[in-house]
């Protein structure tokens, strides 16, 4: 099975895709982007919730051994959680920022030093959030296999992000899957796929447009 055409396919058919080319998305980082992919949208459909849940078990496989799942919040931790309940091991989840009362946690659940664990978020964009927590596991003891996520964009400057922090990542699907089964379907047109093919060469400066 080709897990990154059957995970892109399965995210068109539910519509967690959106396209605004007018009225474009502004992301966390700050980049301004004619398409969204909102994998939260999987969790109201069981099937497609279920589907993606054993491809991420599968290729979980790849990170070697880990004893712990951790959920970056807040898109990733439903996955991570349905995760760790399929392979049956404990699950934590990293917040942004640390609490501001109580205990003041960053890190919410039990994580032992030394123990490995395997960050789980929904979709990699510049890559900043994620290693965001990718830090905090390591500042409590912790030891990252890897992050795996649901999709990705596909930047450069993501892949730069996680070589500088040595951290190892993979996604079920990406951009370039994403753009193949929207055409396969008529998702999308021959003017949003120009669009999109602009967006992709240079998402700073097609952005810069509509500052």
């Amino acid at each position: 099975m080709d897990i990154a055409a059957e995970v892109a396919r399965n995210l068109l058919e539910i519509k967690a895709v959106k396209l605004s080319p007018n009225e474009p998305f502004t992301w966390a980082s700050g980049i301004l982007s004619p398409i969204y992919c909102d994998n939260r949208v999987a969790l109201s459909y069981p099937e497609v919730r279920s589907f993606i849940k054993n491809c991420l078990a599968t290729v979980s496989r790849s990170f070697g051994e880990f004893d712990v799942v951790a959920g970056v919040a807040t898109a990733g931790i439903p996955h991570g959680a349905l995760l760790a309940d399929l392979l049956e091991k404990p699950f934590i989840y990293v917040r942004n920022n640390a609490k501001d009362h109580g205990r003041r946690n960053r890190i919410e659940g039990e994580m032992l030093p030394g123990q490995r664990v395997l960050l789980i978020e929904d979709l990699i964009s510049t890559g900043g959030s994620c290693l965001l927590a990718v830090d905090a596991i390591r500042d409590a003891g912790g030891s990252v296999a890897g992050v795996l996520a649901i999709f990705e964009y596909g930047f450069e400057r993501a892949k730069t992000a996680f070589a500088n922090k040595n951290t190892e990542y993979q996604t079920l699907t990406n951009y370039d899957a994403l753009v193949q089964e929207a055409v396969k379907s008529g998702y999308i047109s021959a003017g949003d796929l120009n669009t999109l093919k602009k967006w992709r060469e240079n998402p700073d400066g097609w952005g810069a447009l509509y500052a």
